[in-house]
């Protein structure tokens, strides 16, 4: 194991966790030591949607209520232990700015749970993944980069088994090293973590959405986060509004990639924010200048939630699942 950027700030995490079956790889470039949220924009955000019907708990403020648990779903083929530690994970990808702020709480307790590795990674404007683009280079766009008629994504079979519902557990060994639109970074104090990224694309068999972990009870060291567990692994999503008003800015308007709608996917339960669905701030008819979203996920921190053997999602036949996308 190597150093990593020597620009980075004392206070951030240093190295990627270790655990499992999996390692951490040296996060190459400059790191981003903050987002920059304007301070109208932080101000508005919320930490997530209210649940209709939620009452408070005894250990609730006054501001603040008791989430259901948010829903568990799959992985995908597509995730990378070794993400760059980072906030800025755009890189060179062209795309409607998005400011993710999230927060993490505990859904029993309803207390913000601090210094909580939290990973996403998504596909960029034409449904690419970062280290996987020989395989999902099927599902992104067409006329424009990736080349070639879209086929089915990825164009791979991933290993293990079938695809489960759109997002099974089988895993696939990057293709490539490109690691743009990967991250992981730690909550502060009151649960927040902030992400700068751009809104995602769309590729055959899913709706737009956003990958994510959360990882607590290890420990942040010059090694990296060590030990604990992955209480949460699920996907955020974005109403059928903002995707359709993203699909007329460039470079998304030139993807020719059958769309799959919010109430179509077989990974979103339709729940609502408990489901992952963001809530997203935007100025009507400007969505190409920035999109807030903001949500938080109500976890058990005593759970371990690896998203990695998942049966069949509910709804999802075996013809969904052995044609609709892995990720």
């Amino acid at each position: 194991m190597t150093g990593i950027q020597g620009n980075q700030t004392a206070q951030g995490p240093k190295h990627k966790r270790n655990v499992t079956r999996r390692k951490v790889v040296v996060a190459g470039g400059a790191a981003v030591a903050a987002v920059g949220v304007g301070g109208t924009i932080a101000a508005t955000a919320n930490a997530g949607q209210t649940k209709k019907g939620a009452s408070p708990t005894a250990s609730s403020t006054s501001s603040e209520t008791c989430y259901k648990l948010t829903s568990e779903t799959t992985e995908g083929p597509y995730y990378i232990d070794a993400d760059k530690l980072r906030q800025d994970i755009t890189e060179d990808r062209e795309g409607i700015p998005l400011t993710l702020r999230l927060k993490v709480i505990d859904n029993e307790t309803c207390k913000p749970i601090r210094n909580a590795a939290v990973d996403i990674w998504h596909c960029d404007a034409l449904g690419l993944y970062s280290g996987y683009e020989d395989l999902s280079s099927g599902g992104g766009g067409g006329g424009t980069p990736p080349s070639g008629t879209p086929t089915d994504v990825p164009s791979g079979t991933p290993t293990g088994s079938p695809p489960a519902g759109g997002g099974g557990g089988g895993h696939e060994e990057p293709t490539d090293d490109k690691r743009y639109l990967r991250g992981t970074w730690k909550t502060d104090k009151q649960g927040f973590v902030t992400f700068k990224t751009v809104f995602p694309g769309w590729y055959r068999g899913r709706c737009v959405h956003i990958h994510t972990k959360v990882h607590v009870s290890g420990t942040w060291t010059d090694a990296g986060y060590e030990g604990g567990n992955t209480c949460h692994t699920g996907q955020f999503f974005f109403d059928e509004e903002s995707v359709l008003a993203s699909a007329e800015v460039e470079p998304y308007s030139t993807s020719t990639t059958e769309r799959t709608t919010l109430t179509e996917d077989t990974i979103y339960d339709q729940s609502g924010t408990a489901g992952g669905l963001l809530k997203l701030k935007y100025k009507k008819n400007g969505i190409a200048k920035g999109v807030l979203g903001t949500i938080t996920m109500g976890v058990d921190p005593d759970a371990t939630h690896e998203g990695t053997d998942d049966a069949v999602q509910p709804g999802a036949s075996a013809t969904t699942s052995a044609s609709a996308s892995a990720s």
